[in-house]
Parts: structure tokens; sequence; C-alpha cells
């Protein structure tokens, strides 16, 4: 159990008794397999799990799901009418849902297409060696394709893998316009930025920022920067775009940050946890860092690159694999509240609902009911 007992969150309300509206606000689990992947968009929440499912909910219950023939489910993106799974065997899925029927989804493609590969084999040019004595298609991914991001704007689809690159798709033909020897070592994470920026984090240690650029009759992805170089695995990246700072979890449990207004010099580091930062989630002011150690800490960024700690969630029995965030549609004016879901190798997925605006923590005591604050002292960190 946690040895710090106030939270901000969790406030006796005078008038009903009950719990304010800051806190933990439901949790949903199926015993089928560890959580890896979420996504939530609309009414909608998409979880993946080591079962090659993808179950659907909808106000915390169960709506639809659909399943892969194999791999484990890394990463979920959705764009639009279509969902974009990524898996242990390599491979990249694309599902619909149903005009007839919205809780029916079907898959209709793989990245890179049987087209695609077929039209690619007769090339010698097209393979590149990834070991001794095997060859394969520079359009395929040849290991476990860990993470996706999307730029709904330029309709391209990013993916980083084990097997060191990082891929660039178009959306509306998943169609591989790129293929990029990016790291050392697998790919972590990738996340589109600002400033058509992506960024991809690696088991290397490496930090590195991409612009895709003009060159002939096409474009192409360019190394602008390399933001970190440490011993320890990168492991998580988040952009808050609004502010235009980009957020880096690692394998020591340290959250490291750059800032665009300070052309991407680091600001600072966020230590708030005791083990590996697994995950990471941005929206508005506030950034949310999920961990092995169990654990989500939730940072207010201040003026002038100052964070602040302002509660650290647990409840979940088993490491915070990912998160997240939505607007809560009961905001109140000059009061942005919003809807965090964590996914946990404990099996479940937990609901929360946090403020921009917390009060004091030492205000507030409260009864230990699954997460709580450290005090601001303890948790305020500058560059």
């Amino acid at each position: 159990m946690s040895p710090y007992t106030k939270s901000p969150w969790i406030i006796p309300s005078p008038i009903s008794h009950k719990l304010s509206k800051n806190g933990l606000i439901g949790s949903i689990s199926r015993e089928e397999g560890h959580v890896y992947s979420i996504a939530a968009s609309g009414d909608f929440l998409y979880t993946g799990s080591d079962s090659k499912n993808v179950r659907v909910w909808k106000n915390l219950k169960e709506f639809s799901g659909f399943k892969s023939n194999s791999g484990l489910v890394k990463a979920i993106v959705v764009c639009g009418e279509k969902i974009f799974t990524c898996h242990q065997d390599g491979k990249i899925r694309v599902w619909t849902i149903s005009t007839r029927n919205p809780s029916v989804y079907r898959r209709v493609g793989t990245l890179p297409t049987l087209k695609d590969c077929v039209k690619g084999s007769f090339n010698p040019k097209n393979y590149v060696e990834v070991r001794r004595h095997r060859n394969v298609l520079r359009i395929k991914h040849f290991d476990a394709v860990s993470c996706l991001s999307l730029n709904q704007d330029q309709g391209l689809l990013y993916s980083g893998s084990w097997d060191k690159t990082l891929k660039v798709w178009r959306v509306s033909d998943y169609k591989c316009l790129e293929s990029i020897n990016a790291h050392d070592d697998a790919i972590n994470s990738v996340v589109t930025g600002f400033d058509s920026l992506v960024f991809t984090g690696s088991a290397d240690g490496t930090v590195k920022a991409w612009r895709r650029e003009l060159q002939g009759r096409g474009t192409r992805h360019f190394l602008v920067q390399t933001l970190l170089k440490h011993e320890n695995a990168v492991t998580a990246l988040s952009v808050n775009q609004e502010s235009a700072v980009i957020y880096c979890g690692s394998s020591d449990g340290l959250v490291n940050f750059w800032e665009r207004e300070k052309f991407l010099s680091h600001g600072g580091v966020l230590r708030g946890h005791k083990l590996a930062v697994l995950c990471l989630a941005s929206a508005g002011n506030l950034v949310f860092s999920g961990s092995a150690d169990k654990s989500i800490c939730v940072w207010r960024r201040e003026g002038g690159g100052f964070h602040t700690c302002l509660a650290v969630l647990t409840g979940h029995g088993g490491p915070v694999k990912c998160l997240a965030v939505k607007g809560d549609q009961e905001s109140d004016e000059g009061d942005q509240r919003w809807i965090v879901y964590s996914g946990s190798l404990d099996k479940s997925v937990k609901v929360w609902r946090v403020t921009e605006n917390a009060p004091k923590c030492r205000e507030y005591p409260s009864p230990r009911l699954g997460f709580s604050s450290h005090t601001q002292n303890k948790r305020q960190h500058h560059g």
C-alpha cells in the first residue's frame, strides 16, 4: 500500500456525502489475457491483449470484439471507420465496422498487402538482408510491430518494430511509402508531433526526431535531431500538441521532456516511479505516466516548463502497460476534466476521472481507496 494518505482526487461532498467527480469511476476485466494496448474513440474503448483478442467496450460494458489469427496485440489506432492493430507476429491488420451491424467488425486488409508483396517480390532490389542467408522484402516487418502512430492530416500511419525499422504507410491504399533503418535496437515507441515531426524511441537508449521533406518527385523522412542518448531503454513517448512538448519514459523510471519553444532543448526530468515507465499519455496541461511499479503519476505542466505531480493513482495489481485519455463531457467551464483509461498486466482496465484544477493536497484527507497523492513539495520538478 502507498504510504501517502492525502489525495486531491477524493473529496467528501458535504451535500451528497459521496465522493467527488474525481477519482476511480470504474474497472473492467476479462480473464483472458494481459492488457497490452488501449485506444479510446467516441463512445468506444478498444483493448488488446496477449489472447489475440481486441475487445470493444461501451459505457464500461462489453459491446463487441474481434480476433486475429495470430499475434499478441501490441497497439491500436482508430482512424475514422478503420481500426489498425499491430501484432507480435510482425503484421499490421486493418478492421472496419459493418455498416449493417455496428457491433460486427471484419478484417479488410493486412499491411503490407498481398498485392504489394507479390509485386515487389520479383525485384531483387526490394529485399534486405536481415540475418545471415535470410532476405526479406523491405516493405515487411520481420519482427514484432511494437507501436503505431497516425498523422490524420497527412493520411499517414507510422509503425515501429523490434526489427529496428520505422515504416511509413499511406492510409488510403495501405501502400508502404518508406522504410527507415532508424535505430540500432528495437523501436519501442513512435509518435507524430508538431511541425511535421515524428519521434521514435528505442531500446538503444535514444530518442530521434524525423521530418518529412520533399526529395525529387516524392517525399522522404530525414533525421533532424537525436534528443536523447543514454544507457537505459526508451520505453514510451507522448506529445502534447498544445504546448508542443515531447515526453519520454525510460526503463530507469524517469520521464524526460523537450520543448519546442526552446528549440527542442532538454526541459527537465520528472521523477515519480521506482521502476520502468511503460506508457505515457498527455492531454491539456496534464501528462500521465504508467509504470511497472503498478502506479500512474499525474503531472501538471505549469508556466516555464515547471511540472507538479498532482497525484499517484494506484490500485492495479500488475504493471500499467497502456494509457488512453479523452475529454470528460461533464467538464465545467474553467475546470477541464479528463477520463483516463489504464490497462494493466493484471488483466484489468481501470477508468479514472481527473481534473486539471486539483485542490491542495493538505486540505482533503481521505481513506485509502486505491490511489493517493504525494505532497507537492516532494514532486515538483523543473529542468
